[in-house]
């Protein structure tokens, strides 16, 4: 599959929150390994989310397959601590581990480099350590910061189950 990827536009919202929804939530996202659907169910983020992380201080990046399909998606946002976040990380579940998210990151990591920032940080939910462990292999670290769970809020979903809390990883921006 050839992969191109491209900076979004608001033309692309309602796609890029289907996409992430059926990448992380429901009997859809349990194609891939990435499902969150044993820890949360209801929405990851709605089209207003999208739009407002398009336009955010940063870049929502589409990977778009040979038909210019959206496959992929993530952010990378300017922070003004001076560190990038990078989040809104989906694949297609069927075509996940085929290096659509690999491709993502490394390109999310490279518009981060030609900003004034040390570092890239996200968060991940620390009952995810497959996901940890493929970051860490990417070369992010645990910093040993953790941040609570917005519990109540359910544009963040609706937990099924009361532990959850954010790692923090990070790696220094090139």
């Amino acid at each position: 599959m050839q992969l191109t990827v491209r900076t979004a536009v608001p033309a692309d919202a309602a796609v890029v929150a289907d996409l992430v929804h059926r990448a992380y939530r429901g009997e859809s996202s349990r194609v891939g390994w990435t499902t969150e659907a044993d820890l949360l169910d209801g929405q990851r983020i709605d089209v207003d989310g999208v739009l407002a992380k398009i336009a955010g201080d940063g870049e929502v990046l589409v990977g778009m397959a040979d038909a210019g399909r959206i496959v992929g998606c993530c952010e990378i946002e300017r922070r003004p601590s001076g560190v990038a976040y990078f989040g809104m990380f989906a694949v297609e579940p069927g075509l996940q581990a085929a290096g659509i998210g690999r491709l993502l990151l490394e390109t999310a990591e490279a518009r981060a480099a030609g900003w004034p920032v040390t570092a890239i940080e996200m968060t991940v939910i620390a009952q995810r350590t497959e996901l940890i462990d493929w970051y860490v292999r990417r070369g992010y670290a645990p910093t040993g910061e953790t941040r609570p769970f917005p519990y109540g809020d359910d544009a963040f979903g609706v937990p099924r189950r009361d532990d959850l809390v954010f790692v923090v990883l990070a790696k220094a921006s090139p």
